[in-house]
């Protein structure tokens, strides 16, 4: 056994690898993907059967840096950013997903991102 401690990241990679072993996505259940930095937030929707990326929004978008005056706060604008790529989802007619959390803890901004997916419609 290695006494050697492992750094966070690599721990929020195995977990990552454990999640993906159980979730993937298809194309009428596109899996949601989630990965945040220490400034932005970032969704993606992927068809894993057909090995293509559907659908991206971040905290970076346009279309979120206009609206982004009404958030205050990182979890605001992860809720702003899950909100608007529900909307673009439903446009692309996907209702339904499956959420990967990225190794990520369900907690702060992820879950806010999900409330506000989950709130404009999108179902997982």
């Amino acid at each position: 056994m290695s006494s050697k401690a492992k750094t966070s990241k690599e721990q929020r990679v195995r977990r990552h690898q454990r999640v993906r072993r159980k979730v993937s996505g298809t194309p009428e259940r596109p899996r949601l993907c989630v990965f945040r930095s220490l400034k932005h937030i970032y969704v993606q929707l992927f068809d894993d059967s057909a090995n293509k990326c559907l659908l991206t929004v971040s905290s970076l978008h346009a279309d979120v840096r206009q609206r982004i005056g009404e958030a205050k706060g990182k979890s605001a604008i992860g809720a702003l950013v899950g909100q608007i790529a529900a909307e673009k989802a439903m446009a692309a007619v996907i209702e339904a997903v499956a959420f990967d959390r990225g190794g990520y803890l369900y907690h702060g901004r992820v879950k806010a991102l999900a409330d506000g997916a989950r709130k404009a419609g999108l179902k997982f």
